[in-house]
């Protein structure tokens, strides 16, 4: 074992786990590995819901229980991973008393089927609060078109967000705008700023995923060069706009009036191409002020052999440019791509929530009592 989880703390990288079950709640586990990987937030998402209900039956007296009332569905779903994220907030409560509000998060995605409805989203993130009733929570929004100004309102309504599903660094910067916006309108409507936080979630491993399978259709030594290139440039270069924006006369502003910097959170930091090393979207992407949500796999690949050398994001922009700029050379779209990834996202977790509502449909009829 290593001290590298310790040492990625001290570079200013919070761990969170990109993980959530009712049995990592009941089993210790989760305290555990706040306790001893240095573990101060979690992700959740409508896949890591799926898989956590589809398997095993910590799930069968609560959903016996809402059977029993005959809800619907999509009542018992939220019941559901609501009272899982309350669990976990509580569990992780000293984290956030102790570093001021800004970790000891855990986050809960809107209805992913509401991507592409602003109206519908805002309304949610006002429910999903209210029913969680935790203030360490964070509402996760998709960083779609129309998530863009639902992140404006429902941070102007003093509530702390999670933007999931950022590829683009066009996308980003629109994000980080709508997260300034959000400040402003609670500024106006007098709310204490310093209770407001936000993280903006760029995805990394997917991008390497998809321009990989590019390059190696081309085939050529320059395109095999590129391998494992796009996604850290990506990210790096995602970071160098973070910098830019929060040293904005803009951003001074609202940090005078108490507001929290939107962490970049390193988002899908699982190795998906077993060529790489299994730690190199941790130990490739530190610097400081940042969020690395990580699957269990990849948090304990790096307590056993991350090798963090300190910051490896500052002084590499001028690289990173160059080594998209060689990528777009090649015929390689940089927007076709991230608008691909992002449109993929959005499915993926729709077809994540549509399992989750048959197989807890099912689970309700299983559990519903004899009639008479």
């Amino acid at each position: 074992m290593t001290d590298a989880l310790k040492r990625l703390s001290e570079e200013g990288v919070a761990i969170w786990l990109d993980d959530l079950s009712r049995k990592r709640i009941t089993s210790g586990n989760l305290a555990e590995l706040i306790d001893q990987q240095h573990v101060v937030g979690v992700t959740t998402n409508p896949t890591i819901f799926q898989k956590a209900i589809s398997s095993g039956d910590g799930y069968d007296q609560q959903l016996s229980d809402l059977a029993a009332r005959e809800v619907t569905v999509e009542e018992a779903i939220r019941m559901i991973t609501t009272a899982d994220v309350r669990d976990a907030a509580d569990i992780l409560r000293p984290v956030y008393d102790a570093t001021g509000g800004q970790d000891g998060r855990v986050s809960i995605e809107v209805d992913p089927r509401l991507a592409h409805n602003t109206k519908a989203t805002v309304a949610e993130a006002k429910q999903l609060a209210w029913l969680v009733d935790r203030p360490n929570t964070l509402i996760k929004i998709p960083a779609t078109e129309a998530g863009l100004p639902a992140i404006t309102e429902v941070i102007g309504n003093g509530i702390s967000v999670n933007v999931t599903l950022i590829f683009s660094l066009e996308r980003y910067r629109k994000v980080m705008d709508a997260y300034l916006s959000g400040l402003e309108k609670a500024k106006e409507k007098g709310l204490d700023l310093s209770q407001i936080h936000s993280v903006a979630s760029f995805f990394v491993s997917r991008v390497d995923t998809e321009i990989d399978k590019r390059l190696d259709a081309l085939g050529t030594d320059e395109a095999k060069a590129l391998r494992g290139k796009a996604a850290l440039a990506n990210a790096r270069l995602a970071y160098q706009a973070y910098e830019e924006v929060f040293s904005s006369d803009r951003w001074s502003k609202l940090e005078s009036a108490g507001a929290n910097k939107q962490r970049p959170l390193w988002a899908s930091t699982g190795v998906k191409d077993p060529a790489y090393k299994d730690t190199l979207y941790v130990d490739e992407l530190v610097a400081p002020n940042t969020v690395n949500t990580m699957p269990e796999a990849t948090l304990l690949a790096t307590e056993d052999h991350g090798q963090i050398t300190g910051d490896t994001v500052a002084g590499t922009y001028e690289q990173a440019r160059a080594d998209l700029d060689a990528i777009a050379e090649l015929g390689i779209s940089y927007d076709e791509v991230v608008q691909l990834l992002e449109d993929e996202g959005v499915e993926k977790f729709e077809a994540s929530w549509n399992d989750l509502l048959a197989s807890t449909e099912a689970e309700l009829k299983r559990l519903a009592p004899a009639e008479g």
